[in-house]
């Protein structure tokens, strides 16, 4: 039989921040007793209204077990000052608080409410104070009314409070309207949430509302896939299955988002397919602007390129090979150029050699790389100032706009004679257009990379696709070097390459194999070697630093979630030193290494050394958490050494443990060891591009634990899935179309 019952929380017991779970211990006026359900934002001395029934637990006894709640304001002095210092107004703690109920008794929230100008009566308490207490009393008031509507559809409180930030008061109508809109306003709501939200508020099956954000949700879900379009055939058996709803439904939402310009259909290489807007736009303008490029005319060099090159040979002590030396040329002669091979092949050689003949020539020239790790390698190999393409567009948030935007662009181009940018193959279709969007008519672009390696994370396939329409000049390495010779890591790379099998445990070598059966065995020897074999064998190895663990996977105990969790065990245990934060399934600890995993353009960075300031880190980026702050609900990272990041309490989610990451996650780093985990991997995971990529990481050591079978069958795999990309098709829709208006 349903009860209301009226009191304050005693104590919290337990409480579950992602399902909202929670045991009380409840006080009423005459009684004390353990409730238990679904309270979003419990906290010790509020007072509540429950309703629910009594029920008996097996192994607790009596609780009662309530299904709706509502928090009620305290009405007695005491209460008052309860309510007030837990923390809802952070300028008031427990001995302001008393304070003010001392002053206005149980009149107090009334006098807070109505007449805030009467606290400036209260000592210590001034007019900018007064106004700060009433500001956060009505928003508390505000958003416990929205929490409480919300709560109603399973929304967790960080959503709660993202929602209320945006949206205000008005949070709860907004959602029970179209849900859908949550998913551009809200990170941490995608598809899948909004729909189980919207199924609660009742919207129906056949919504346009949403089979337009099922259509974008699929389109989106292809791009983390790589894709920049699909075939309209299956992206509209994609969203009917989903939705079990008839195609033709399906059809007319696609024609809907084509006619508000949010999506178009074209015919691309013989096929009807949808894309989306910032695709169709980056493709359609990459083409256009490398097109320009190769034919504009280039900053003059004023002395034969051949004799400076002889010239930087001569004061560098080295030789060129005929590739290499083709590679500058290529490089000096045209306006887009491409340098692609494994390692060991000399691709730093050619970039120092262009660097020297153009520094003589007079031609300023820019350094950049996707990552802040590979930027910093490539400033460590040229010897000249590299940073992140990012940094060198000079990304930033504007204030008119409301948005990110490159502060170099067609308006303010980079003011370089060359740009020459590293790991080519981590950059997708929209990274590749804001950087070709800086570059000015007569500038030299230098691609160098390695084509082999997995695509970027991002959508598109920007090298291959500029490789295989054949219209850009591109020099392919291929001769190891004989110092490169001497690593295993090298001929291994590529004999992987080649689709030969990889050797392991020769004399001498930097390539070893344990051989082990079962995950677990595999799991308990990788946390073996990273906690004490490889430092001891090495001698010089630091764990965190030095040593990482890289998987193909997320799920399973060789996956990168539960190795995280052993390796955190083992490399950073609890200890009363060290603070720590759960959110959701993770545990953040004051030590551990982490990582980045989207791309966030807002969040501020700080240099430690410079002092400068800025916005942006971006997916991939690994840091040490430096201290946690309960008192002001704060994560601080410290990336690449110097530069602080400060993260809220409710935007954790940005962030995961990075003692073991994925292969994919890797890319543009490089790490001293790599150990890896070989066991049975899913097929479109286990492939050889995958392996290449994962043993290119490592500079001194690979060890690889598992099944002595997999390394072969990697090899053998070469069914990567193929990327739908429309680049090369515009580029060679527009040379035909160049050449045919020449013709």
């Amino acid at each position: 039989m349903k009860e209301e019952k009226t009191g304050s929380v005693k104590e919290l017991i337990f409480h579950n921040d992602s399902n909202f779970f929670t045991i009380l211990l409840f006080e009423s006026t005459e009684e004390q007793f353990f409730a238990v359900g679904k309270m979003p934002d419990p906290k010790k001395g509020r007072s509540y209204r429950l309703t629910g029934e009594w029920t008996e637990h097996p192994k607790y006894g009596e609780q009662f077990a309530f299904s709706s709640f509502e928090e009620l304001e305290p009405t007695t002095a005491e209460g008052i000052a309860a309510f007030l210092s837990s923390g809802i107004i952070k300028s008031v703690g427990p001995a302001t608080a008393m304070e003010i109920v001392r002053r206005f008794g149980d009149d107090t929230l009334r006098v807070i409410a109505e007449d805030p100008d009467r606290l400036t009566t209260v000592r210590g308490i001034g007019p900018v104070k007064a106004r700060a207490i009433a500001e956060g009393y009505a928003a508390h008031r505000s958003y416990s009314q929205v929490v409480l509507k919300l709560s109603a559809y399973d929304i967790s409180p960080a959503v709660c409070m993202k929602l209320y930030k945006v949206y205000g008061a008005e949070a709860a109508e907004v959602v029970k309207e179209n849900p859908y809109r949550l998913i551009d306003s809200v990170y941490g709501i995608g598809f899948v949430k909004a729909d189980r939200i919207a199924q609660k508020v009742g919207i129906p099956p056949d919504s346009p509302f949403r089979l337009r954000s099922a259509v974008i949700y699929d389109l989106e879900y292809h791009a983390g896939l790589g894709d920049t379009f699909v075939p309209e055939t299956d992206l509209t058996e994609d969203v009917a299955a989903m939705l079990d709803v008839p195609r033709e439904d399906v059809s007319s939402a696609i024609f809907d988002l084509a006619l508000d310009g949010r999506v178009f259909k074209e015919n691309l290489e013989d096929r009807n397919v949808v894309i989306l807007h910032s695709y169709r736009r980056a493709e359609n303008y990459c083409a256009a602007k490398l097109l320009q490029l190769i034919n504009c005319e280039l900053t003059a060099i004023p002395v034969s390129p051949d004799r400076l090159i002889k010239r930087s040979e001569r004061v560098a002590g080295i030789e060129l090979s005929e590739t290499q030396r083709r590679a500058v040329m290529s490089s000096l002669g045209n306006g887009v150029s491409i340098i692609t091979g494994g390692p060991g092949t000399g691709k730093t050689t050619i970039i120092r050699m262009i660097l020297s003949v153009l520094e003589e020539a007079g031609i300023p020239t820019e350094l950049a790389a996707p990552t802040g790790r590979a930027a910093k390698r490539m400033s460590q190999a040229s010897g000249r100032e590299a940073q992140t393409i990012h940094r060198l567009l000079e990304y930033s948030y504007e204030e008119s706009t409301d948005r990110m935007v490159f502060g170099k662009n067609a308006e303010d181009p980079l003011d370089a004679g060359c740009v020459i940018i590293d790991e080519i193959s981590m950059v997708d279709i929209l990274l590749m257009e804001g950087l070709l969007a800086a570059i000015k008519p007569g500038t030299r672009l230098i691609l160098v990379g390695d084509a082999d390696q997995l695509p970027p994370v991002g959508a598109g396939t920007v090298i291959a696709d500029l490789l295989d329409s054949g219209i850009i000049h591109s020099t392919r390495l291929t001769e190891i070097f004989r110092q490169a010779q001497e690593s295993m890591i090298v001929v291994n790379a590529h004999a992987i390459d080649r689709g030969e099998r990889p050797e392991f445990n020769g004399r001498g070598s930097d390539c070893f194999f344990l051989e082990r059966t079962g995950d677990k065995e595999i799991a308990a020897t990788i946390k073996q070697l990273c906690e004490s074999r490889l430092p001891s064998y090495f001698g010089h190895l630091d764990p965190f630093r030095d040593i990482q663990v890289l998987t193909p996977v997320r799920k399973g105990i060789c996956g990168c979630v539960e190795l995280n969790k052993t390796l955190q065990e083992a490399l950073n245990p609890p200890s009363p030193e060290k603070h720590e934060k759960t959110f959701g399934d993770k545990v953040f600890r004051v030590g551990d290494k982490v990582m980045h995993i989207k791309n966030d353009y807002m969040l501020e960075w700080k240099d430690l050394n410079t002092l400068q300031s800025g916005t942006g880190v971006f997916n991939g980026d690994m840091g040490v958490v430096s201290s946690i702050d309960e008192d002001s609900g704060r994560v601080n990272v410290l990336y690449d050494g110097d530069r602080l990041v400060s993260y809220d309490f409710t935007n954790l989610e940005e962030l995961e443990p990075a003692f073991a990451i994925t292969v994919h996650k890797s890319q543009g780093s490089e790490f001293p060891v790599v150990v890896m985990p070989m066991t049975h991997f899913p097929p479109m995971l286990a492939t050889r591009n995958l392996l290449y990529t994962a043993i290119t990481r490592a500079r001194e050591g690979v060890v690889m634990v598992g099944d002595p079978r997999i390394p072969g069958a990697m090899t053998d795999n070469t069914s990567a899935r193929k990327r739908n990309s429309g680049l090369k098709a515009r580029l060679l829709k527009l040379w035909e179309m160049n050449d045919e208006s020449l013709g």
